[in-house]
């Protein structure tokens, strides 16, 4: 079901992008491209697809955009007991990151005294994964999820040249908790788990509240980046 949701999702997405570019083509619209950097929860690096001045008679501008961001993937001990086993050996390695797409509507405002800026928000989507290595304990595995979330902000342009822009944009992002999946095993938000691990000589299982505690895939995600714009 996520799936096919995710699928009609991103076909929306570039619909709605296509439609905006053709008509922006053929008539008095303008489309910048930005490149920022900055805190996205983790270091974060992304580009956006800003179209402005659509139509008279629609209020916004439209940014479409792609983001990277280098994150803790979680607690390296309680991934291994609640994905795999109760092994300590090895040196525990961990990385992770995230892959997202937002599409925002924007609307000129001012902030600061500076008439140049915006108020934003849109719906997301997030590609996490965190890998958990162990060196001399011979286990390598991935944990991984697929999020949507809504997002707002504000951002502020300042004029560098005729075609070049400062940008200065903060926001938050929010993220459903999603299922989390790794090695043979996966929790799901409604306990709908597979392969569940034993946590206790009870016998009693570990469950999404477990995993989810363990594994910091994103949920809320304070954005502060800058970057310059580009008349294209």
């Amino acid at each position: 079901m996520q799936n096919f949701c995710f699928k009609h999702v991103i076909a929306s997405i570039i619909l709605l992008c296509s439609l905006f570019i053709s008509n922006k083509l053929n008539a008095q619209g303008k489309t910048d491209l930005q490149i920022l950097s900055g805190i996205n929860r983790g270091f974060g690096i992304g580009s956006n697809l800003l179209i402005q001045d659509i139509s008279n008679d629609f209020p916004f501008d439209i940014k479409f955009g792609f983001g990277y961001t280098w994150l803790n993937p979680g607690n390296s001990s309680k991934a291994r007991k609640i994905f795999i086993n109760n092994a300590t050996n090895g040196v525990p390695e961990k990385k992770g990151h995230s892959f997202d797409i937002r599409l925002d509507l924007m609307k000129s405002t001012t902030i600061m005294g500076n008439s140049n800026s915006y108020w934003y928000f849109g719906p997301r989507f997030s590609r996490f994964k965190g890998n958990f290595k162990y060196v001399g304990g011979n286990e390598d595995f991935d944990i991984t999820s697929s999020q949507f979330g809504l997002g707002a902000g504000i951002e502020s342009h300042y004029t560098i040249s005729n075609n070049l822009k400062l940008v200065i944009t903060g926001g938050l992002d929010y993220f459903l908790s999603a299922k989390l999946q790794g090695h043979d095993t996966s929790y799901s938000p409604d306990n709908d788990n597979v392969n569940a691990r034993t946590k206790n000589e009870n016998g009693d299982k570990y469950d999404f509240k477990d995993a989810n505690k363990a594994i910091d895939q994103p949920q809320f995600m304070p954005r502060l980046l800058i970057g310059v714009q580009f008349n294209i």
